[in-house]
């Protein structure tokens, strides 16, 4: 290759792969020319071959901004580095300047569009005269400021994207830039968000023959743009590094690869490859020709199946071929870089690209290398946020959990700063500072985990695949069926995969999990099943067995059974068709089960038996409180086991009796060991001397995220005051079932949040016909929980071994039937083990009668409690108190009193005054002022609702900067003892 082909080819790379033509008119270009022999570039046609175009316009704007082009990209399946689904793009008519921003969700068009309306005023001082764009909906919301503005909004014709013809057209320019970036660096699929932002930046500053060969930057600007700060993007460069922490031997330097040029600096734009940090860094040394993510990836995988079968579904972009060798099946993934990007963007949350990358101006000071600041960090500024350190509490050191701003993964929104633009981003509100590094980076690789949701997402990926492969071999090797022929007048049961990524307690991945699950609900009773009851562990239980371990200062471990299913024996004849994605040589052959397997309505019934008796043979004792339980007391050594299906939680005193009884599950079943308890049925669990922390924050920001409402304001309490919401009748909701997914969402999430109790009981009464106040009302909640998605119960090491009530009722509160509203919580002295909100059966006569049923309802499960924690080796002589507002209620616990106001509770009435005279409760009287379970019965305002949050023992360890109660500890109420007689 000649001197000339050299320096075309390095800026033809640095420029984005602009044509020749282009080239020339590039000072730095001008005096070199290509040699005729010189060989094309293998990149541009990869990127940028398409069909002809349409003939272009005539129509151009004759000023600046006098027009405008808009249109919305997305949604990609893919999000970017930090989540982005969506870019917005605006064209400007005149000087073909083009702007990007980049969205999480639609609903952000109307603010970035406002924002960029703001920005032409300021730095142009020009109005936008016309606004053009396609047919779309997402543009609707600005119809009402284009028409107060007196701004002329212009939409093409239904199913002619033409007329919209330059943004579309940019479209594709961008996209061809984009790819060819993202191909020439070998970059993963994830920083596809700094290809488009880069993309932006170069084609505002590459001559154009639309405008004689000069650049958008000269025509909007009237200077030419400079060229001296372009490089290679995906290069790999090293960057100085200031953040050495005075070590002296630390290293000099940040290895990086160059992902783009931040807007409002004048340096480059860098990404860490060991921290997985976006940096920013004017003193940088560059190697234009090395490229860090250049590696060759195999992409064909051999995985053998039930004989002769292959996969036979459409799996969309992929293709997939079936070969046979030796008899045996297998599958082979053909990469297909052919695919396009074709949905939309979540921007880079890190820098002021965030919001858009302009990339139109040059006159920027130079500054020190710096971690490049959230988005959050401007925004911060403007609405009065405190911009000091956070150093968290020295109390909390040994807590942790993830740090969103150390973490980036393309496949968890949820922990992806907001690059919206919202003045409202999700970190203002999920941190992980002051936790541990060891559990920070298991809930950050908790975070990042995202499990396929159906076969075609999964066999997508080779560790995916051999999931399956290792699934079918394992029920092939257990025998868990035979192959034969359908006999007549039978019929074969479908399946499907469950996908689940298992951790070790330290976050590491343990295993990819495919479960193969058949259609249980299409068996028929009598014939094929007969008994199906199997227990599992209660929530109540759960939290009762980890409070109870946090005070005993038990070790806490987790094991889970592998294919736990296949070790119970089936009876029935059962037949199921060969599992999806394989297809066996002969059509008729079905697959006859032997064993039990997940999905069949007596399989849980059939393990659970099997585990019972390997329990009972080492000589536990199973709790008549609750089945799932099993205890062992062997002198001073005590083991207790909580059952959920085939997750064990195993406590007790004595770590190297553990260690025993787990090598004994081991000998029984195929057992896998997850150590300390971290993860526990979607449950967070995070431990020191404090206590155990029980949270959902993974699970509340995946809610978060499906409403999309990341970038929402939040709600400072769950549900408005005097509500009248059961006296909606609006008309119903066409599709009723997000409603009801996201009600049953939000009832998991109670488990671990006692705010939501009344709410959700609430909203969970419409779920038939649910209409959009409903709708509206169930927003508000996850609004709610925006606000403090971390947010979860501490279990204390220092409480005392003593259960205590609080019991209220809303009398006549349901406008429909007038009965009452029952609300209670249960704390094992100052931690929250149980609570309900609960419509009482029939209508109560009087507030007293309403009061009265709520003691009762809450004696049961002080007495189940009691005995509960009997079997756990604990014993609770003492009288149980139980706090009730109701004077009236108490005194007819007190005394016997019978009359014609409370014959017909009669039962209910030697139920609690039974419990009373036999020292079981100790009736106290409580303001309702100071009533824990007032908060479960009705809809409270800000300040009261938070009150009661903190006397409830409710913690938000991952808020920034403390929290709503900045780190202090939780108030317990000691005081209330003062208004009891």
């Amino acid at each position: 290759m000649v001197e000339g082909d050299s320096a075309m080819d390095l800026w033809h790379k640095r420029l984005g792969h602009p044509s020749e033509k282009v080239l020339k008119f590039i000072p730095h270009v001008s005096q070199h020319s290509r040699s005729k022999n010189n060989r094309p570039c293998d990149v541009c046609p990869r990127a940028k071959q398409h069909r002809d175009s349409f003939p272009l316009s005539e129509n151009n704007a004759a000023s600046l901004f006098e027009l405008v082009h808009c249109d919305l990209w997305g949604s990609y399946r893919t999000r970017s580095s930090c989540g982005a689904q969506y870019y917005l793009t605006i064209v400007n008519d005149y000087s073909r300047a083009v702007w990007v921003y980049l969205l999480c969700n639609k609903t952000e068009i109307e603010t970035m569009f406002l924002n960029f309306v703001a920005f032409v005023d300021r730095q142009f001082d020009k109005k936008i005269k016309k606004v053009r764009s396609d047919n779309g909906t997402e543009f609707n919301c600005l119809r009402d400021y284009f028409f107060n503005n007196g701004i002329v909004f212009e939409t093409s014709c239904v199913g002619t994207p033409q007329q919209n013809g330059r943004v579309e057209r940019k479209h594709q320019h961008i996209m061809n830039v984009a790819r060819a970036l993202r191909f020439q660096g070998h970059l993963p699929m994830q920083f596809w968000g700094e290809c488009v932002l880069t993309a932006c930046y170069l084609i505002n500053r590459t001559p154009s023959s639309v405008l004689n060969y000069k650049t958008p930057y000269e025509k909007l600007f009237g200077k030419v743009p400079k060229f001296d700060n372009m490089k290679i993007f995906g290069c790999l460069c090293y960057a100085h590094n200031q953040r050495r922490d005075g070590d002296k031997f630390a290293s000099r330097s940040r290895k990086c690869i160059f992902v783009g040029y931040p807007y409002g600096k004048k340096g480059w734009k860098l990404y860490d490859l060991e921290s997985k940090e976006y940096i920013v860094s004017r003193d940088v040394k560059f190697y234009e020709h090395e490229f860090p993510f250049d590696v060759q990836l195999d992409t064909t995988h051999s995985t053998p199946f039930i004989d002769s079968e292959y996969v036979t579904e459409d799996i969309g972009f992929e293709t997939y071929d079936a070969s046979f060798e030796g008899g045996g099946a297998s599958m082979a993934l053909q990469d297909n870089e052919q695919t396009q990007l074709q949905g939309g963007l979540h921007g880079d949350c890190n820098g002021a690209d965030v919001a858009a990358n302009e990339g139109l101006s040059d006159d920027v000071e130079p500054g020190e290398p710096e971690v490049v600041a959230e988005r959050e960090a401007i925004v911060a500024s403007e609405m009065g946020r405190g911009m000091r350190n956070k150093v968290p509490n020295i109390k909390l050191k040994d807590f942790v959990t993830h740090t969103i701003r150390k973490v980036k993964s393309s496949k968890s929104s949820s922990a992806q700063e907001d690059a919206s633009g919202t003045p409202y981003p999700i970190t203002y509100f999920v941190s992980c500072e002051r936790f541990s590094i060891r559990h920070r980076n298991f809930v950050a690789a908790v975070t990042a985990g995202k499990e396929p949701n159906n076969f075609k997402e999964a066999v997508k990926d080779s560790g995916w695949r051999d999931a399956m492969r290792n699934e079918i071999q394992a029920l092939e090797d257990n025998e868990t069926w035979v192959m034969e022929k359908l006999p007549p007048g039978k019929k074969a049961l479908g399946s499907k995969w469950v996908y689940k990524i298992k951790h070790h307690s330290d976050g590491s991945i343990e295993r990819l999990k495919a479960r193969l699950v058949v259609f249980g609900h299409h068996q028929i009773e009598g014939i094929d099943y007969d008994e199906t009851f199997a227990p599992v562990a209660k929530m109540v239980t759960v939290r009762t067995f980890l409070a109870v371990a946090a005070i005993k200062k038990w070790e806490v471990h987790q094991m889970d059974v592998h294919n736990a299913f296949l070790h119970g024996d089936l009876e029935e004849e059962v037949y199921m068709k060969v599992p999806p994605g394989f297809k066996n040589t002969d059509p008729n052959l079905v697959c006859r089960l032997k064993k039990s397997l997940y999905g069949l309505k007596q399989a849980p019934r059939c393990w659970f038996a099997k585990l019972v008796t390997a329990l009972k043979r080492y000589g536990f004792v199973q709790s008549y409180s609750d089945y799932s339980l099993f205890t062992l007391h062997r002198g001073e050594i005590q083991i207790n086991v909580l059952v959920y299906v085939d997750d064990l939680i195993i406590a007790g005193n004595d770590i190297a009796a553990l260690k025993i009884f787990k090598a004994y599950l081991g000998v029984c079943f195929h057992m896998k060991d997850l150590g300390v308890l971290k993860y526990f049925l979607g449950l967070e669990v995070a431990r020191n001397h404090e206590g155990i922390y029980l949270c959902q924050r993974k699970y509340a920001l995946e809610i978060i995220d499906e409403t999309g409402l990341l970038g929402a304001k939040p709600a400072d309490f769950p549900m408005e005051q005097h509500h009248k919401l059961a006296l909606v009748s609006g008309k119903p909701l066409e599709d009723p079932e997000p409603y009801r997914r996201l009600i049953g969402r939000l009832i998991y999430l109670s488990v671990t949040r006692p705010d939501l109790a009344y709410s959700v009981h609430i909203l969970s009464q419409f779920m038939q016909k649910p209409c959009e106040e409903h709708w509206e009302a169930a927003l508000r909640v996850v609004r709610y929980l925006k606000k403090h998605p971390g947010q979860g119960i501490l279990l204390r090491s220092d409480s005392e071994l003593k259960l205590e009530g609080w019991c209220d009722s809303d009398w006549a509160s349901c406008p429909l039937t007038r009965r009452s509203l029952t609300g209670w919580v249960v704390l094992l002295d100052l931690s929250p083990v149980s609570w309900k909100t609960k419509k009482q059966p029939t209508v109560s006569r009087s507030s007293a009668e309403a009061e009265y049923r709520s003691m009762a309802m809450t004696t049961c499960e002080l007495k189940w409690l009691k005995q509960l924690l009997g079997d756990l080796g604990v014993s609770h002589s003492q009288g149980m108190q139980l706090y009730c507002d109701s004077k009236s209620a108490l005194h007819i616990a007190q005394n016997p009193v019978f009359h014609e106001r409370t014959k017909h509770i009669e039962a209910d009435c030697h139920f609690v005054r039974d419990a009373v005279v036999a020292g079981i409760i100790c009736p106290l009287y409580v303001p309702t002022s100071v009533q824990l379970a007032d908060i479960f019965t009705k809809a409270l305002g800000k300040a009261q609702f938070e009150f009661l949050l903190r006397k409830l023992g409710i913690r938000d360890l991952h808020a920034p900067e403390g929290g709503y109660w900045d780190y202090c500890d939780i108030i317990v109420i000691y005081f209330r003892l003062m208004w009891c007689y």
